[in-house]
Parts: C-alpha cells; structure tokens; sequence
C-alpha cells in the first residue's frame, strides 16, 4: 500500500492539520480509528452507542491483515501509516482499535502526535483491575498478541498482587467473522481453548480481541455466568469519552456520521462488517 512520505517514523515536521485550533473548533473534528481489518468495528459500535453525536473515520487495513504474524518494525510503520492517514483527515482524537498495534506502537503514537491516543488494552486491564474480587484474571487474545505479553505487563503494573491466567483463542477471529458465534463448531472451540481456565477460580475475564465480543454467549456459557467479562470495546469507548470530556472536545447536536476506508477487498468488508457493527456498512471507499 502506497502512502505519503510523511508517514515515514523519522519526520518531526508537524502539517499544518495539526495546528492548535480552538477548542470548540476542534470538538468539531472527527475521531478517527484504525485496525489491522475488521474487529475494530466492535470499537466503532461501542463509539457510537456512547457518543452518537461524533464523527467517527474508520480505516480497516484488510490489504495487510493480520499484524500479529508481523514484526515490530513492520507493526510500528504500518502504525503510522494508518495514523498518517486519519490525521491529514483532521481528527481530534486517535483509537488504536488493533490489540497489536497497541501492544507495539502506542507509545510511540502517543510521543510523535499532539491528538490524544487512546489504545485498547489499558482501558481493558482497568476494567478488569476494578471488577476483580479474588485477584483472579484471565485474558485471552489471538497468539500475537498473548506473545506480546502486552496484558500481563499492563495487569502487574496495575495491581502486582493479581494471579494472571492467559491463553490464546485463534478459532475464534475466524469464526467471528463468519457468523459462527453460537454453534456446535464454536461450542467446541470454546470448550478447547477455555476448559482449563474455567477451572482456574478466575472471576474476571478480558477479552482481549476486537472480534470476540461476538463469541460472548459461548464464552460466558462454557467459563461460567459468574465471571465478568470485559469488552474492550465497551470499555475503550468509556476511555474515549473521558478522554474528549478532559479537553472540551465531547461534540454536541446533530448525530454524527460513519466514514469507512479499507486497504482491499471493500465488499468482503461490507457484508463481514455488518456482522460486527450491528447495523449495515453502508458504504466503504478504498485507499490505497
């Protein structure tokens, strides 16, 4: 995928997009979001629930999908490739909607932009820290993001004194994404990836992936009804809207509008996408 050059992570020459404008001016602004593909949208459905007056930009780059086989270097470039892209589109704030892409490149992201970044994993490991009663928390997530070891890091700096129990649930990005929430074969995934940590005493359970809120009935059914489980989405949408609240930002009026861009196959991202925003894509452009 072709990009400016300014993407490049060495330039510290700041556009003029970035320019400190008037708070109310840039409440005006968009929140943009980007992901390795499609399970951001989980984010973006929990964005518009929470604040349905902002403007929501969302970049899926389904051309380079999935970032977590990638390395650190790679992840961080696309980073700011896809960070790029959302600021010249103006935005007053960025979600890092990619487990990934928060495990390698948000602090960077945060250091290199004046908008305000907000990733996925800390308002998760937040959550989780507030909910748990016996200290007790689990995480599943895709294998790049368990090898990370993004969550357990975060987890031990929030709250030394936690016993962490994680695992990776590749299945289920899959099976998110073609409808196969609550059947057999996700039954029996679950059961695989799940019947050991059920038996582990945990009380809380992250949900570590943008495309797992879907699978939330066979999860909470095979780890048990009693665990809390948290929704990164839920809960970075939470994140996000203190986040405007802290600088002014919280647009107000009208309701706001989705604007959707992919690096490949749009249609593929229409008819998937619906499933994960609860409502139709309606339409989605391609950037290249």
């Amino acid at each position: 995928m072709s990009r400016r050059g300014n993407g490049s992570a060495g330039s510290n020459v700041a556009p003029a997009s970035r320019r400190r404008l008037p708070a109310q001016r840039r409440a005006a602004r968009p929140i943009g979001i980007f992901d390795s593909g499609i399970g951001g949208l989980t984010v973006v459905r929990a964005l518009r629930k929470l604040l349905p007056h902002e403007d929501l930009i969302y970049l899926g780059d389904t051309g380079r999908y999935p970032y977590g086989t990638k390395s650190a270097d790679v992840i961080c470039r696309y980073s700011f490739e896809n960070t790029e892209f959302l600021v010249d589109k103006g935005i007053k704030l960025l979600v890092v909607a990619c487990n990934t892409s928060t495990a390698v490149a948000l602090e960077a992201l945060q250091a290199r932009y004046d908008v305000p970044v907000v990733g996925v994993i800390e308002p998760g490991v937040q959550a989780a820290v507030k909910a748990t009663r016996n200290r007790k928390v689990g995480v599943i997530a895709t294998e790049g993001t368990i090898r990370s070891g993004a969550y357990t890091r975060a987890l031990r700096q929030a709250r030394p004194d936690l016993e962490i129990y994680t695992r990776a649930c590749p299945l289920f990005v899959p099976l998110a994404e073609e409808g196969w929430v609550d059947n057999e074969v996700a039954q029996l995934a679950a059961r695989s990836y799940l019947g050991s940590l059920a038996q582990s005493g945990i009380d809380t359970l992250i949900l570590g992936c943008t495309h797992y809120p879907l699978l939330k009935t066979v999860i909470r059914d095979t780890i048990g009804r009693g665990v809390r489980l948290v929704d990164s989405g839920v809960v970075t949408a939470a994140a996000v809207t203190g986040a405007l609240e802290a600088r002014g930002l919280r647009r107000n009026g009208a309701a706001g509008v989705g604007s959707y861009f992919v690096t490949d196959a749009p249609e593929r991202f229409m008819k998937v996408g619906a499933r994960f925003l609860g409502a139709p894509v309606d339409a989605v452009q391609l950037e290249r």
